[in-house]
């Protein structure tokens, strides 16, 4: 009788059933069927049990697309590809004549065998751009392996995308502004300079739409791009929010006990620091609270030629002068039309620089945000003193607070009259009003152990 019920398990287990969940298959292994082409003119083809896509010159994205559309599911399937390819695996995505006459756009899965290593990162293909860059998970830039046949898996349930390369978790991202779609296999356009043929092949695709069971929370950074929100992950890591989205609870003004009359603002869920005579008002707000080693993510969005910042380690009983608090800065600022971006030394008072310290070694110009645009960032201090500032996915500073380094470049900067600057054990965070139009939204801290 148990034997029975052994291979009775086994069986079904081999036939995609196991334990509530129903994996289905979404190549046959011998046909196309249940697929579409869209788009480019790439070829598609049949081989050995494995979907082969290959490069064509002079055409756009190929897309070959399921005939179905699919909201929760649970998709793994393995593929292997050329070393000089980019391609990536569309999901909740959509074909419709009323955007860009009929382009596919929609949430993407890359498959990236460059030394950049994003593979497994999450791109809004035709709308937004990168959504998730796995720079912010380094651990997870390994988990590709060239010229060998690679295992994903997307987990898109709710809001909540996640998605692993090999077994290694690389994104994690809550956003809704797509909940239903195709989901399609990527082969990309190439230059003019590079040579048709190249191939990339795909093999074990299935799918689970019902009982769906999210892989446990772990420690992949998330990407939340909803309004001041914790999802359960967020929770899990110990992150609460800084900004409640409704009013200034937890805030105060520096060197008060209360807020500011004038410049503040809560709207639509969003602080707005609303514009003046442009100068340091000493109107910043900080917070009740202080910190020592954290994690901070936020956004902001900049007006033309506006100059704020996010300062960390505050200690209000520096004289400011009746400007600015005095603390450590993670720089708000537009580069080209505002002149402190010309001032300090080596460019050390530009965007996400440490202001007046050390300059920011920003992005390329195509992952820099619009004026107007939201951008993302992050600030980690570690329990070993070591800091780095994020923008948009990338590292833009990082150093040792209380190193040698670190007191010369105080010691030539214009902190170099307050003893012990940035060097307290825990300090406020604050919001710095300098008289321009800024926003800022999704605040969120955690503290690192």
């Amino acid at each position: 009788m148990k034997k029975t019920v052994f291979y009775t398990l086994m069986a079904l287990s081999v036939s995609g059933f196991s334990f509530g969940q129903t994996w289905t298959n979404l190549f046959d292994g011998k046909t196309l069927k249940g697929w579409k082409q869209l788009n480019g003119k790439a070829k598609y083809r049949v081989e050995n049990g494995q979907i082969v896509g290959t490069t064509v010159s002079d055409t756009p994205n190929s897309f070959l697309a399921t005939e179905k559309d699919y909201g929760d599911f649970i998709l793994e399937l393995e593929l292997k590809v050329d070393n000089s390819m980019n391609s990536g695996i569309q999901f909740r995505s959509l074909s419709t004549p009323d955007f860009k006459d009929g382009r596919v756009h929609g949430y993407q899965m890359e498959i990236d065998p460059s030394d950049r290593a994003w593979s497994g990162g999450i791109y809004d293909e035709a709308r937004r751009d990168w959504l998730y860059i796995p720079n912010i998970n380094p651990k997870s830039k390994t988990a590709f392996k060239k010229d060998a046949w690679n295992k994903y898996r997307i987990e898109a349930i709710g809001n909540v995308i996640r998605t692993w390369v090999n077994g290694v978790a690389v994104a994690n991202l809550v956003d809704d502004v797509t909940a239903k779609g195709f989901i399609a296999l990527q082969v990309h356009s190439i230059g003019k300079d590079q040579k048709p043929g190249t191939e990339i092949r795909w093999r074990n695709i299935r799918i689970q739409t019902t009982n769906l069971k999210p892989s446990p929370a772990d420690d992949t950074p998330v990407v939340n791009l909803l309004l001041n929100n914790l999802s359960d992950i967020e929770k899990a890591q110990g992150f609460k929010l800084l900004f409640n989205g409704k009013d200034f609870t937890g805030w105060r003004g520096v060197h008060s006990d209360k807020m500011p009359n004038k410049h503040w603002s809560v709207v639509d869920g969003t602080i707005n620091v609303s514009p003046s005579d442009g100068s340091e008002t000493g109107n910043d707000i900080v917070t009740d609270e202080k910190f020592g080693a954290f994690e901070l993510v936020f956004e902001f969005k900049l007006t033309e030629g506006a100059n704020s910042g996010l300062k960390y380690f505050v200690d209000e009983q520096y004289d400011s002068g009746g400007k600015s608090g005095i603390g450590l800065e993670f720089q708000v600022l537009d580069d080209e039309k505002h002149p402190d971006a010309k001032l300090g030394a080596a460019g050390n008072r530009t965007l996400a620089s440490l202001y007046d310290l050390i300059p920011s070694n920003k992005p390329d110009k195509r992952f820099q945000k619009k004026i107007g645009e939201w951008n993302q960032a992050r600030l980690i201090v570690y329990p070993n003193n070591t800091v780095q500032h994020w923008l948009n996915g990338f590292k833009a500073v990082e150093y040792e607070r209380k190193s040698n380094i670190y007191n010369a470049l105080v010691a030539r900067s214009k902190y170099e009259k307050y003893k012990g600057f940035g060097a307290a054990d825990k300090g406020n965070i604050l919001l710095q009003d300098h008289g321009n139009n800024v926003s800022f939204k999704n605040l969120k801290i955690r503290e690192i152990k």
